[in-house]
């Protein structure tokens, strides 16, 4: 499985989602798409969405992509117990 969390440093849902994958030893990757135009143009074509944060969870060649911190989703895709 495959996590990528594009987001902005001062981003508070940004910072919880990070929260959340951390303490369920989730490993990611994280884009500061500030920082980044390229991965904010797949960003916005993957998702629609300007805003952050935008999870894209790649598990078994399916891509889920989440859209804000929505932790009953993310528990779901990860199958966590939650």
């Amino acid at each position: 499985m495959k996590v990528r969390v594009f987001s902005t440093p001062s981003c508070p849902f940004c910072c919880m989602a990070k929260d959340f994958l951390k303490e369920n030893k989730i490993a990611f990757d994280e884009i500061d798409v500030l920082k980044d135009q390229r991965a904010a143009a797949e960003m916005v074509e993957k998702s629609g969405q300007m805003g952050v944060p935008v999870i894209i969870i790649h598990n078994k060649g399916k891509e889920e992509v989440v859209v804000g911190f929505d932790r009953k989703r993310l528990c779901k895709i990860l199958q966590l117990e939650k």
